[in-house]
């Protein structure tokens, strides 16, 4: 089955990060598409038209998505766009989960400090008021070059897709 992901991430912090984790799960299969990245200077652009500009954008690359993945940096948890995707992907019933990068070079080739869990800042409930709780696994300590296909699967049928 065809599954289109959106990814949720700090940018200028872990863009190469983003990038590896990003390509082992597209090329694992040649069904599976993902929103495509902006480059600095598009992200830009968007940025100097304002709040409503990258709202605008986010919600045009999450139509027809049924998975958003989380990925989880030193800063993630910081950042309010990350906290508008969250809260927009849990609204429109999409499957989540998180990937905790820690663990992983950074851009010098340092290891980076482990962030927090960004979805340990809402309670999630369903339409019986029961809380949904999203998985979040280990990149490094979980096998996630393995088992992120498999991950994503997961979360979609949790979320009937």
């Amino acid at each position: 089955m065809v599954r289109r992901v959106f990814f949720s991430f700090h940018y200028q912090r872990d863009i190469l990060k983003i990038g590896q984790i990003r390509n082992v799960w597209l090329t694992q299969s040649l069904s599976h598409q993902a929103q495509p990245f902006l480059d600095k200077a598009e992200w830009e652009s968007i940025k100097r038209r304002g709040a409503k500009a990258i709202q605008n954008w986010i919600d045009s690359q999450m139509i027809g998505t049924s998975v958003t993945v989380v990925l989880i940096g030193a800063e993630t948890y910081q950042r309010p766009w990350v906290e508008y995707e969250i809260k927009q992907s849990h609204e429109l019933g999409k499957g989540m989960l998180g990937i905790d990068m820690y663990g992983m070079k950074d851009l010098n080739g340092n290891y980076d400090s482990q962030g927090i869990n960004p979805f340990s800042q809402f309670t999630f409930t369903d339409s019986r008021s029961n809380i949904i709780t999203y998985p979040v696994y280990s990149w490094v300590y979980n096998n996630g070059q393995n088992n992120i296909g498999s991950w994503i699967e997961q979360a979609a049928k949790a979320a009937g897709r």
